[in-house]
């Protein structure tokens, strides 16, 4: 994480170097999930679903495929274009859903600009079990070339390695990530030589760069070309994780890494594939293919290059279940997820955060996939659909950014958008083919995921609008209690979920306990729809009178809402906090079946177990455990 501030003002050659550092560790956190890809990508286009020749029209039209897939898409969309499109810092498919609602504003389209971001954040969690069980397998998979009869290890092996992984998740990443650079810059080096071996001794195969190879594939071969394009997809999974962990590196840093390490070594190994691929025949064609990545390597290198492999699966797996983790942070602040208990790895890094119920929800999912699937080859069929839908709907939000928040010209933002929609378009269509072979699982994963996260949206927004039905202003109130309660030492502060009306807790505190504390305060927590709120802007106080306060507290959708650190900073309040006289009243609301419900029962239901389940406000806000008291009330909604 960059840091901000410092004692003088940097040099150019300071700048540059802390830049490169900055670089050297995305490599270890970033570019894992698309740094595997080798792994499987070239192979599954000949022996996937839908098998091609291993003949020179297919290798070269299918590497021609990879290198402008990786050029067009990688490059140019995300780290060219979609980069430019932070949100104070911050990338991701949530954080650009909140940077362009807040140029639409409250435009008729601006509902469709959240839909699609949840639609994308769905897909993420479908994405998020997939990768972790194909990279792992199919780099365990690497064992049976060294030895067939490695065969029957392959699964427990693979398993024991990923449960592995979300033990450790508990810990944190803070001191296994030092070493997570060091692995990936020399898998990364180990992938540019393997490919450079083989591409001395072939280098025709460097005619592939002339995209007419491509071109020549589809007008050839027509079907099998646009089918191919579901496992070609494969070489560029991992460009979301670009954009959604540019706030941890800025997109300066991660621009090198990509344009002047990660993007040749990748290259350098799919065409190396492709030359030994090409300069076999027959039986040993058919050998390698099965899996090209390792048969790369001398015989007696293959079991050091598993092994290796194994740890850039094991880091990429890591990075993918830590972007979940912070996914589901943003959208929790962002009220599409219920309160959830997060655990904070590290002391010094806000973002290294460990969610329980996302780790063993995914942990699940991973173990069942391995043992469903039961090989890299299988699961690859599964994979494709989650990664280029939230690639199409990335493309349908940069439009929307192209016209709303850069104002482009039309006939500017028109071609642009075209060309991303048809390339994007192809790879979704695609993928679409492979939904009885395992794509089901993806889009059945993402549905769930957004039938809850819209649904605790709408229930939300019905509660608080059933409460403010019934709310009584507070300065009407805060006049009639004074004079009919008994006002006792210390403070006294309702947590409101809304900054207008009384609280019910405050209400029933009053109507069960007819006693009011000498300083009462209503607090409300309001999170931004940008990443970070200035300090100096941290809280906004209203004074009341007769010892009422209204105060708000500001964050951004990426910080920690720590209630007693912020109160600490606040002495225009009353006085200061002295959290041994303050008592925290929460409401806990249960819910009650309505006759004229806003969403239809089953949703109604559903939204009553998130309820019901959801992390209570004295974890999440970090209050103070012996300082809390909680009041019922009941709710139609």
């Amino acid at each position: 994480m960059a840091s901000h501030g410092g004692g003088h003002a940097l040099t150019g050659k300071e700048r540059t170097s802390a830049k490169l550092k900055l670089a050297a560790g995305a490599v270890g956190i970033v570019f894992g999930d698309i740094g595997t890809s080798p792994l499987y990508a070239f192979r599954e286009t000949f022996v996937g679903p839908h098998p091609l020749a291993l003949d020179k029209l297919h290798i070269l039209g299918v590497v021609s495929l990879i290198f402008w897939s990786m050029t067009l898409v990688v490059s140019i969309q995300y780290v060219t274009i979609l980069m430019r499109a932070d949100n104070k810092g911050q990338g991701g498919s949530l954080a650009l859903v909140a940077l362009i609602s807040r140029h639409m504003g409250k435009s008729r389209f601006g509902w469709l600009t959240v839909l699609l971001g949840v639609m994308a954040t769905s897909l993420f969690y479908g994405d998020s079990m997939i990768t972790p069980a194909i990279s792992v397998l199919s780099a365990v998979e690497g064992l049976t070339v060294v030895e067939a009869r490695f065969e029957q290890w392959v699964i427990p092996i693979a398993l024991v390695m990923l449960v592995g992984l979300f033990l450790l998740q508990k810990r944190g990443t803070a001191k296994v990530g030092a070493l997570f650079a060091p692995i990936m810059i020399t898998y990364f080096c180990v992938l540019a030589v393997l490919g450079v071996t083989h591409i001395v001794q072939n280098p025709g195969v460097l005619v592939a760069l002339n995209p007419w190879y491509a071109v020549q594939f589809f007008m050839v071969d027509k079907t099998l070309a646009f089918l191919a394009l579901g496992s070609v997809v494969l070489a560029v999974t991992g460009a979301e994780a670009l954009y959604a962990d540019m706030g941890h590196f800025g997109r300066g840093p991660l621009r090198i890494s990509w344009f002047a390490f990660v993007m040749p070594a990748l290259l350098l190994n799919y065409f190396g594939q492709a030359a030994m691929v090409t300069s076999l025949s027959g039986p040993d064609a058919a050998e390698a293919i099965r899996n090209p990545f390792f048969m790369m390597a001398p015989e007696v290198m293959r079991f050091p290059l598993v092994i290796l492999a194994m740890l850039a699966t094991f880091i990429a797996s890591q990075a993918v279940i830590s972007g979940a983790f912070s996914i589901t942070h943003q959208a929790m602040q962002l009220g599409f997820i219920p309160r959830l208990s997060i655990l904070h790895t590290s002391e010094t890094e806000a973002g290294q955060i460990y969610i329980p119920a996302i780790n063993w929800a995914l942990m699940v999912a991973v173990i069942l996939l391995v043992l469903t699937f039961r090989n890299s080859s299988n699961l690859a069929s599964a994979y494709g659909i989650a990664v280029t839908g939230a690639m199409l709907i990335d493309t349908c939000l940069l439009a929307a950014l192209f016209l709303a928040v850069w104002r482009w010209k039309w006939w500017m933002a028109v071609p642009v958008v075209v060309l991303f929609f048809i390339v994007d378009g192809a790879y979704f269509a695609a993928n679409a083919t492979k939904v009885p072979d395992g794509g089901w699982f993806p889009l059945l994963i993402g549905a769930v995921a957004f039938t809850l996260l819209t649904t605790w949206a709408k229930g939300r927004k019905l509660m608080h609008e059933r409460m403010a039905e019934v709310a009584l202003p507070i300065e009407i109130f805060a006049k009639s209690a004074t004079n009919s309660a008994t006002r006792v030492a210390g403070t006294a502060i309702f947590m409101a979920s809304s900054t207008a009306g009384v609280p019910s807790a405050l209400l029933h505190n009053i109507k069960h306990n007819k006693v009011l504390h000498e300083r009462v305060v209503v607090l409300t927590v309001k999170i931004a729809d940008y990443p970070y709120v200035d300090p100096a802007k941290r809280h906004e106080i209203h004074d009341l009178g007769r010892g009422f306060y209204r105060l708000i507290l500001h964050y951004g959708f990426m910080e920690e809402t720590d209630v007693p650190k912020a109160l600490a900073d606040i002495d225009h309040c009353g006085g200061m906090f002295d959290m041994m006289q303050t008592s925290f009243f929460l409401s806990r609301q249960t819910l009650l079946p309505s006759e004229n419900p806003g969403m239809m029962i089953w949703r109604e239901k559903v939204f009553a177990w998130m309820l019901r389940n959801a992390a209570n406000a004295m974890e999440f806000f970090r209050l103070p455990t012996n300082r809390v008291v909680e009041l019922g009330s009941q709710l139609e909604i």
